[in-house]
């Protein structure tokens, strides 16, 4: 599953592309590698307005997949099965988000041969990386984040991303699945503002042809 992603792009655009009418975010880093339990850029639906956030990935854990109850949560970054209650609850409009990337990441499954490490590869829309959205889900949280060794206690707002059946560029990488990709401002706002029956659509593989594996050394020189 995608635990590694990539934006290079720039706040207008992502405003721009999204209709965003607040925007909270601070100062955005012209190159940024996103990970888990980490900040990271989403624009939702906040209080009648469309706000651009940062806001921490990874969703709250299921209690029974928690270590222990006491145990801090590092987060669910993927989300599969939206037909588990765990997950219902945050389907609404209100918990609804996109989230903006330029690529993404899967570890490859057969580990090198000299370094014994499994391959990273890159995927993106085209060569140029242009912007496209995560169709994720957000919520406000109370409790401790991180690790043992530095655990953050507080109110956090976390988000995660939906993701689906692996298409035929993903899948010779990772067979399980990729991420849900919106490519379009209708997708975006099917996404924020529809019912969950008819935004439920929206999680399927994208096609193909419209994906692509792209060099890590040139995405490192722009």
């Amino acid at each position: 599953m995608c635990n590694l992603y990539n934006l290079t792009t720039n706040q207008q655009a992502i405003r721009d592309f999204v209709a965003a009418t607040h925007d909270s975010l601070g100062n955005l880093e012209p190159l940024i590698d996103v990970y888990p339990d980490r900040p990271a850029p989403v624009v939702r639906n906040r209080d009648g307005s469309r706000e651009l956030a940062s806001l921490t990935w990874g969703m709250p854990t299921p209690a029974e997949h928690l270590k222990s109850p006491d145990a801090p949560d590092t987060g669910v970054t993927n989300v599969r099965k939206t037909w588990i209650g765990h997950w219902q609850q945050w389907l609404g409009i209100e918990h609804r988000c996109v989230v903006p990337a330029t690529a993404f990441s899967e570890y490859g499954q057969t580990p090198d041969p000299v370094t014994k490490r499994k391959p990273l590869c890159w995927f993106a829309l085209d060569d140029s990386e242009p912007l496209f959205f995560f169709a994720g889900i957000w919520t406000r949280w109370d409790g401790v984040r991180g690790s043992n060794r530095t655990p953050r206690p507080g109110t956090h707002d976390l988000f995660a991303f939906l993701t689906t059946d692996a298409n035929d560029i993903v899948k010779p990488i990772h067979p399980k699945a990729m991420p849900v990709i919106l490519t379009s401002p209708e997708e975006v706002e099917t996404w924020l503002n529809a019912d969950w029956k008819d935004a439920k659509a929206l999680q399927r593989p994208l096609p193909a042809d419209w994906l692509r594996i792209v060099e890590r050394s040139r995405m490192l020189e722009k």
